[in-house]
């Protein structure tokens, strides 16, 4: 069983050269100080119990985890935010402030979008649709997809929700993110 003092040294050995792996990897500093954070955190979390020896092989692994999850994170928030950047009104039509995708279904005073009653019944039936399509996943397909991008939730914390393994909450995510962008495709809907 490894002490405080040498997790702790061990971390401090590899903290520089695992942030250029990571750098090299995500090609985004920010990002990379955050995936090597990460895996620090459950290295000294998960696998203090164990001996010294092991310590560096367990982190390459973490951190090659941490960075495949980093990754499978951005395809489905680009996945999502490009089909919801569908719903949006121009850019030049926005006056360049912040809004919800969602917000631009509602009509408003200031909404260009409610001029436009086909605009607004197409972007309610898109909605509607993606609803659908979402209901009709396997339960817990459904629920480790809401949880990890609509709740926000890591892996972790999803696994621990539903009872099952970090694998298992993997694999319903990707199962659900194809099923969904399958079913959208062949709807008409591009993303």
């Amino acid at each position: 069983m490894a002490t405080r003092q040498e997790i702790s040294d061990f971390l401090a050995s590899v903290e520089r050269r695992a942030f250029k792996q990571a750098v090299y990897a995500v090609r985004d500093d920010e990002a990379a100080l955050d995936i090597v954070q990460d895996a620090m955190l459950k290295l000294a979390d998960k696998y203090a119990d164990k001996p010294p020896a092991e310590l560096p092989p367990l982190f390459q692994r973490i951190l090659q985890n941490v960075i495949h999850d980093h990754f499978r994170r951005q395809k489905v928030r680009n996945l999502w935010t490009t089909l919801l950047s569908s719903l949006q009104p121009a850019s030049s039509d926005r006056d360049g402030a912040d809004s919800d995708p969602l917000e631009t279904l509602l009509p408003g005073e200031n909404n260009e979008m409610a001029e436009n009653a086909a605009n607004i019944v197409e972007s309610g039936q898109i909605v509607r649709i993606i609803e659908a399509e979402i209901q009709r996943l396997p339960n817990r397909q459904r629920e480790a997809f809401i949880m990890r991008y609509w709740q926000d939730m890591d892996v972790a914390e999803t696994a621990a929700a539903m009872g099952c393994s970090e694998g298992s909450v993997k694999t319903h995510c990707s199962r659900a993110t194809h099923t969904l962008a399958t079913a959208l495709r062949a709807k008409g809907i591009s993303l």
